[in-house]
């Protein structure tokens, strides 16, 4: 059956090779990305495919939390109903690394866009509808001065900060909404993958692109993830496993979801 899905950051990399899989499908997509341009190629090319379903562009810029919420309140006014979310929009290295707010960009477009727009979109999400946020292999415990912006950190640290505690959410909504909201599942799609943050991090062309974004479809419409709330899958080992310890420890989740939520009301 025909389902409608957003896919964040889909103009390139993991985000587009999933969208073109999930169209050829005959799937409804939303398509989202920062560069009008980019936009309509991606558009082009996923329509283009055969059996492709309808498919929709939305232009956002994830490092604007205002600019996130419109898009969230937009979609939410133009649907009455969304079966995926994928929130796979992320950045590694930036020219500027910290937003008007005195925040570090990684937590704001990896962290906090996706909880906001969650939030905003899940009035159309119901029991069977599922959110897919895309973790990484490389996870560090989160510190507090670093997400509030009083303490910078290099790239790769906030990096993998943001994305402990991405995966940290996931395991905190599904708890949160279980039975009465969708299934909410974390991936880390494949390391060294050969995106566009592989080639900046790392210097190296990376991995078969198709890796993650199979993996990424499979979360999205298989029953294989059907039961996988609050779960985390490992890409790199093939299964479903444990995150980084400190993404199990519940007080600290509860400190940091308060915070994250205090961030979000000041934005």
């Amino acid at each position: 059956m025909s389902k409608t899905i957003l896919i964040t950051g889909a103009t390139d990399g993991i985000g587009l090779e999933t969208a073109c899989k999930l169209s050829a499908a005959g799937h409804t997509l939303l398509l989202h990305g920062r560069n009008p341009d980019k936009l309509a190629a991606a558009k082009a090319r996923v329509g283009a495919k055969p059996g492709a379903g309808e498919v929709e562009t939305w232009l956002a810029d994830f490092s604007d939390l205002a600019d996130v919420a419109r898009m969230g309140s937009e979609i939410a006014s133009t649907h009455e109903r969304l079966d995926v979310v994928i929130n796979n929009a992320g950045i590694l290295k930036s020219p500027v690394e910290m937003t008007p707010a005195g925040l570090d960009i990684r937590f704001v477009v990896n962290l906090l866009a996706p909880v906001l727009l969650t939030q905003k979109l899940l009035p159309l999400m119901g029991p069977g509808s599922r959110v897919v946020n895309l973790s990484s292999a490389a996870q560090a415990p989160v510190d507090p001065a670093a997400l509030a912006g009083k303490k910078q950190l290099s790239a790769m640290d906030a990096y993998a900060q943001s994305k402990l505690a991405l995966t940290m959410w996931t395991r905190h909504l599904a708890q949160d909404l279980a039975g009465k909201g969708p299934l909410i599942v974390a991936v880390n799609p494949g390391s060294l993958l050969a995106s566009k943050m592989v080639k900046q991090g790392f210097g190296i062309a990376g991995n078969d692109l198709g890796i993650g974004a199979d993996i990424l479809v499979r979360a999205a419409v298989s029953e294989e993830f059907a039961s996988a709330n609050g779960l985390y899958f490992d890409n790199d080992s093939g299964r479903f496993a444990d995150p980084h310890p400190g993404g199990l420890n519940d007080a600290r989740t509860a400190e940091l979801m308060e915070q994250v939520t205090q961030l979000l009301k000041a934005a």
